[in-house]
């Protein structure tokens, strides 16, 4: 979810930060769709854990998207990639998120992919984004690096 491509339409530089449209607490279930809640799973990784896997680490940035943490998208994203500022779209609602496919990502692999599809609305009407997402290694840790929109 680079949120880079202009679909779907991006706000200016400008944009104003709003809250999502469900308060995300702790206990709340985590946006992700694991059965665990958000302190559990992708809270944890928000909060400065490192993914164990790129499957873990696009899961979390979903659940980013959702919460608009831009501080943590920016964090988990590739140096040589990364944009300078993250907008998010105030007529955008995120709903779903489902793993469509895996490749490598493991503790055993320095890249993987995570091919999956975020269910959301925009202005009210539900549409889906289907990208398979690259991940790298860098210091160590997860991050990720480019992505193939799958439609």
């Amino acid at each position: 979810m680079s949120r880079r491509s202009s679909r779907p339409r991006q706000t200016s530089a400008a944009s104003v930060r709003i809250a999502p449209a469900t308060a995300i607490t702790p206990a709340s279930p985590c946006p992700c769709g694991l059965s665990a809640t958000y302190a559990d799973c992708c809270g944890r990784l928000h909060a400065g854990a490192a993914a164990p896997t790129c499957e873990a680490l696009m899961r979390s940035r979903y659940a980013a998207f959702v919460v608009q943490d831009a501080a943590y998208l920016l964090r988990t994203w590739d140096p040589d990639t990364r944009p300078p500022v993250i907008d998010f779209d105030p007529a955008m609602r995120w709903v779903r998120l489902e793993i469509l496919a895996t490749t490598d990502g493991s503790a055993f692999h320095t890249t993987g992919t995570v091919t999956f599809r975020a269910h959301y609305t925009h202005d009210g009407r539900p549409d889906s984004l289907n990208e398979q997402s690259r991940f790298v290694r860098h210091q160590g840790d997860w991050v990720y690096s480019t992505a193939v929109f799958a439609d």
